[in-house]
């Protein structure tokens, strides 16, 4: 039997984004969600759906926003103007070799974010992951705290056919939006096709509306609209649901 786990991230950006992934959790396919716990649409993003039968992980957020840690604790994270480096800066350091982020300042914003994510959801996360950026220092903290507090830690992987771990769970991760022509249904389709008997997949999804703020602070905008679509799509549901082969899961079931 494959398992395929249809996962949306970014609960929090914006409240645009909010509200489609509200629609792909209460009409759609989605039923693992990650709450960024430092942006200020957080709290608001998560009342949308904490009704609903689903896990909810922790999506730390470094390269956006704000900490939720004191400023003064984290300098490595951190621009002059107090608000986290952007990705694009992670990345050009990463391309030079270098990795600017201290572990033990990473784990005092992570557990500042943890802190703030029990308080916005009321529970513990069923995961635990970061938000894409490149960092050796910041993962191994992410995978430091998962473990000082019993979570399921879900490894990062940017390849598609690489094998990492989730809990104790062999998965590959698949995310193909901003691909030319990235046809999300489509996509899903093609994933579960060529996955191997017995094999767990999570399929990474950013599915939201637009606002100004994601129009300004993000490069992934309308596939995250085009994600919208695809998991409300009764078709793709009726053939992800009548296949005997697959069985759609959520974190809990790692």
């Amino acid at each position: 039997m494959k398992q395929l786990l249809i996962r949306a991230d970014d609960v929090g950006y914006s409240r645009a984004v909010d509200l489609g992934i509200e629609r792909s959790v209460r009409e759609g396919l989605v039923r693992s969600v990650g709450v960024m716990p430092n942006m200020p649409e957080a709290a608001h993003g998560w009342s949308l759906i904490a009704d609903c039968d689903i896990a909810v992980g922790q999506h730390t957020n470094v390269c956006l926003g704000a900490p939720c840690a004191d400023p003064a604790l984290i300098p490595s994270l951190l621009q002059g103007n107090g608000e986290f480096k952007s990705s694009r800066e992670y990345r050009a350091c990463y391309k030079e070799g270098v990795d600017f982020v201290d572990f033990d300042e990473a784990v005092i914003e992570i557990e500042a974010q943890l802190a703030r994510f029990v308080q916005i959801v009321g529970r513990e996360p069923e995961y635990f992951e970061a938000h894409a950026v490149l960092s050796k220092n910041l993962n191994e903290a992410i995978g430091h705290v998962a473990r000082e507090h019993g979570y399921t830690y879900q490894v990062p992987s940017f390849d598609p056919s690489a094998v990492v771990q989730c809990g104790g769970t062999p998965v590959r991760m698949v995310m193909r939006s901003q691909a030319p022509g990235y046809d999300p249904a489509a996509a899903i389709r093609e994933t579960v096709e060529e996955m191997r008997d017995g094999e767990t997949v999570v399929f990474v999804c950013h599915p939201g509306y637009l606002d100004h703020y994601i129009l300004t602070h993000s490069s992934l905008t309308e596939d995250r609209t085009k994600e919208v679509d695809a998991l409300l799509d009764p078709d793709l549901r009726a053939w992800l649901e009548g296949r005997g082969d697959l069985e759609l899961i959520d974190y809990r079931d790692l």
